[in-house]
């Protein structure tokens, strides 16, 4: 974890993960932002399994591919909030190799993404509540 990041998950490539051209398949790469995006939101309290509740819905993601992941390896995803609008989270992503130094570790890719605060019962985006905005900021 680092200040940059401060919420991050280690993920083991696995050997399934790889495709035919040798790398690991540039789908896995959104797996593993949704992998950190849902620690994050666990760590600020946002719920992300009572579908009668509030909670985040997706709304875009993007990824910049640095270099290809190969298997044997060994990940640290990190994401941030990078802006709270009035119903919205942003966030930025990044993949290193979790075996390096921080100051040398590799870095795989780069992405963002955006979640709209939902009222899971009617679907209509609501405002971001103030004790999520607190706990963002604790960060």
């Amino acid at each position: 974890m680092s200040t940059a990041h401060p919420v991050s998950v280690s993920i083991p490539v696995q050997w399934g993960d790889m495709d035919a051209l040798g790398h690991v398949n540039n789908a896995r790469f959104f797996s593993w932002f949704e992998s950190a995006r849902i620690a994050l939101f666990q760590r600020i309290g946002v719920a992300t399994s009572r579908p009668s509740e509030v909670g985040p819905i997706l709304a875009t993601t993007t990824c910049d591919f640095l270099r290809p992941v190969v298997f044997p390896a060994t990940l640290q995803i990190g994401v941030r909030v990078a802006r709270v609008g009035e119903t919205s989270i942003g966030m930025e992503y990044e993949i290193k190799d979790a075996a390096t130094t921080v100051g040398t570790a590799t870095v795989y890719a780069r992405g963002t993404s955006v979640a709209v605060m939902v009222d899971y019962g009617t679907m209509q985006k609501v405002r971001v509540p103030d004790a999520v905005r607190a706990a963002i900021a604790a960060l």
